[in-house]
């Protein structure tokens, strides 16, 4: 690590409940956050874009635009991206390509953040980008998820570059 050699003893039985439980946990945030969005016909991003920004924050014009002439597309992006993350968590699949998704999401929410209130970089979205990197570095899809049945897929086995997307 860092180029020095570490060791260390863990077990693998707890490692793979932990990481379970996190994919299942985050996941849920995730699912549920998206479809309590998709499910409310008056949800937009309008109105956290517009209003929902702190004052200070040094993006305003972009989210100002992305407000004015871009939600009629981002409404419909961020409630069904925040869903189907949550749904490859939960289910295992597709982890780590759900964990990418769900950490661009997270940082522009940290971004939509600034000035952070009670910190000067890092809060709760770091937090969960940090811990999707986690699910996605450990290939905690394969750990009682859909993840490694897949793997196991013809279509999988003749494109070892799918694997990419799994874990």
């Amino acid at each position: 690590m860092f180029g020095r050699h570490v060791q260390f003893e863990y077990s693998e039985t707890w490692v793979g409940y932990a990481l379970f439980g996190l994919r299942v946990i985050m996941g849920w945030s995730f699912f549920y956050s998206g479809a309590t969005k998709a499910w409310d016909p008056n949800w937009s991003v309008r109105g956290f874009l517009l209003y929902g920004i702190p004052e200070g924050n040094p993006f305003v014009d972009i989210w100002t635009v992305m407000a004015t002439e871009w939600a009629w597309l981002l409404t419909p992006l961020n409630s069904l991206g925040l869903t189907l993350v949550g749904l490859g968590l939960i289910f295992g699949a597709f982890v780590r390509f759900a964990a990418f998704w769900g950490a661009v999401m997270m940082l522009f929410y940290w971004l939509a953040a600034f000035p952070l209130p009670n910190s000067i970089l890092i809060n709760y979205h770091v937090m969960y980008v940090l811990l999707l990197f986690v699910l996605g570095a450990f290939g905690a899809g394969r750990i009682l998820g859909l993840d490694a049945w897949i793997e196991s897929q013809p279509i999988v086995e003749n494109n070892p570059r799918l694997k990419l997307f799994l874990g």
